[in-house]
């Protein structure tokens, strides 16, 4: 299913670049080295998506060290080679791809081979046929995770148009306020990826235990998992607040106004970075205790249903000041949902702790 679903991704960029890129609001000065960029990157997809799927069934295998080296590896040779390519080559945005894409065929190349040497049960031929009884029930279990990339997703699109239309009217232009939010992101991500990956980790050890009727245990898991992404949100929410210039300048010059958007951007639209870790935790939780429509709908909640329509109203009003705005908002709204829905699950399961 990783293979065949990356296959189809690769051929789909391919036919369909072009018109891809300007429905996710590439400026038309950036469209060529989108374009150069994206079409190389392309060709890593199958390998990229067997490398994030197959590091689930690795540390389902019970080797989560290997799954993480599988992950560094690849990252390690993108950044190296990007250095040689870009700066020793002068091979440019050809050379940043070509280094994406080796790192991603070097990931996967590792999870295959792990995947061959599967430890907990002896692959065969027959295993790798596709089951609509086995598909249907992973499309459950990975329906929220699967949610809330698409909803991310849906909204990146929404707000680089955004962006694009009320940077275009304000001082900014239409290219510094794109530049800076598609930085920005990837710095959220970096802390965002700490909590994904606790919540991750978190899932197994909850199944486990909720499926043995162990509650104490899956409230003590979770409540430590929520207290750990507590302390990584707090020290994310002090660094974009109190560093953000330090923090883009490593990303290269710009203008005066280029450093004043990405600042009001740090301290406005990521306001309510202490507080973000609850979502994606409760989410995983709630699939992990076999009910995914509520892990569905908190993976809806900060992407879909606050964030979404409020940067569409926003604006209107505060233009692109409102975008900001936005994120502080949905978040804090998303986050209050998680903590109702977890609490009252939590609070069911101690009465069904005593009443056993």
């Amino acid at each position: 299913m990783l293979v065949i679903l990356g296959i189809l991704l690769l051929i789909i960029t391919q036919l369909f670049l072009r018109p891809l890129l300007l429905f996710f609001g590439s400026p038309k000065n950036v469209l060529p080295y989108a374009s150069t960029y994206t079409r190389i990157v392309s060709f890593g997809f199958p390998f990229v998506i067997l490398a994030t799927g197959g590091a689930h069934l690795i540390r389902a295998d019970g080797r989560p060290r290997f799954a993480m080296i599988c992950n560094l590896t690849g990252a390690i040779i993108n950044t190296a080679l990007d250095a040689l390519f870009v700066f020793g080559f002068n091979w440019g945005m050809a050379g940043a791809a070509s280094a994406t894409v080796i790192g991603q065929v070097v990931s996967g190349g590792m999870a295959i081979f792990s995947l061959l040497h599967y430890q907990t049960v002896s692959l065969h031929r027959e295993h790798f046929r596709i089951c609509g009884k086995y598909v249907a029930r992973l499309t459950s279990l990975g329906a929220a995770p699967c949610t809330n990339q698409v909803s991310m997703m849906i909204v990146q699109i929404v707000m680089n148009k955004s962006l694009k239309y009320y940077g275009s009217l304000s001082e900014y232009g239409e290219s510094i306020p794109l530049a800076c939010a598609g930085i920005i992101t990837k710095v959220n991500q970096v802390y965002m990826a700490l909590v994904i990956g606790i919540s991750q980790g978190l899932q197994p050890i909850v199944s486990f235990n909720y499926g043995a009727g162990k509650y104490d245990r899956v409230q003590k898991a979770y409540l430590r998992a929520a207290g750990c992404g507590c302390l990584i949100s707090l020290a994310a929410f002090a660094l974009f607040q109190l560093a953000p210039r330090q923090i883009i300048s490593l990303f290269g010059d710009g203008s005066e106004n280029y450093f004043t958007f990405a600042e009001n951007y740090f301290h406005i639209f990521l306001l309510c970075t202490f507080i973000n870790f609850l979502q994606p935790i409760t989410s995983n939780f709630f699939t992990a205790i076999g009910k995914p429509k509520g892990g569905i709908f908190l993976s809806l909640t900060r992407q879909i249903i606050f964030l979404l329509p409020l940067i569409l109203i926003f604006p209107l009003f505060l233009g692109i000041d409102g975008i900001m705005y936005a994120g502080p908002v949905a978040d804090g709204m998303a986050g209050i949902t998680a903590l109702f829905m977890v609490t009252f699950q939590l609070l069911k399961m101690q009465k069904n702790t005593r009443t056993e």
